[in-house]
């Protein structure tokens, strides 16, 4: 080992020790805003947008491959796992499910922008859990994982609330919910758009004051 990984390892070790940040050295006063020692997860958490414009092509099934298996690394009650995780990137299948939304929504055959109903995105990602609700908080942590992993590759995401709401009152969708294959007992809980970029969406101001320590 070299020496100077050494007295580096070291000078790490002793300022954890001491309660202060590696980088800045200020222990308890030190603020993201004010240091620039984030690692790349808490970066990623604070930077993360949601998507609603998109390349057209579908994510790389390689990278869908690796986000997907962030998600089912999420925590989950007794570790029941219950979900069942469905990646769709099958023009026909979304261009089919769009066309049953526009038959609802007419004011869609104006827009020139609108290519499909998971906000234009060219893969989508269904959550399914059981139809007693004990999934719900799971699959609300695998969706994140999902959405923070895509992220942290240059993947962009939107969580589609709007899409299970048409599916659960739309009584036409049933023939694609049945090629989702999903287990006895299971329905779409979550629906998460993903691609490629095509905007920056700027960030919104969070109200810090929404979180306080207890003494």
């Amino acid at each position: 080992m070299k020496p100077t990984f050494v007295i580096a390892a070291a000078a790490a070790a002793a300022a954890l020790l001491a309660g202060c940040c590696q980088k800045c050295g200020k222990g308890d006063a030190c603020t993201a805003e004010a240091c620039d020692s984030r690692n790349e997860v808490i970066e990623t958490i604070l930077t993360r947008r949601s998507i609603r414009a998109y390349s057209p092509e579908a994510v790389d099934r390689t990278q869908m491959q690796t986000i997907v298996e962030c998600g089912l690394n999420a925590p989950s009650g007794l570790n029941m796992q219950p979900w069942a995780v469905r990646v769709v990137d099958s023009e026909e299948f979304i261009g089919g499910m769009t066309a049953l939304y526009r038959e609802r929504h007419p004011e869609t055959d104006g827009d020139e922008s609108f290519r499909n109903m998971f906000r234009n995105a060219p893969t989508v990602v269904f959550i399914a859990s059981p139809d007693d609700g004990s999934g719900v908080f799971d699959c609300g942590l695998l969706a994140e994982n999902m959405m923070l992993a895509a992220w942290s590759m240059g993947i962009g995401s939107c969580c589609l609330g709007s899409a299970i709401g048409f599916i659960a009152s739309t009584p036409e969708t049933a023939p694609f919910i049945e090629r989702l294959s999903l287990p006895e007992g299971y329905r779409p809980l979550i629906a998460i758009g993903f691609g490629y970029p095509d905007e920056q969406p700027e960030a919104r101001e969070r109200d810090m004051s929404k979180a306080i320590f207890v003494d």
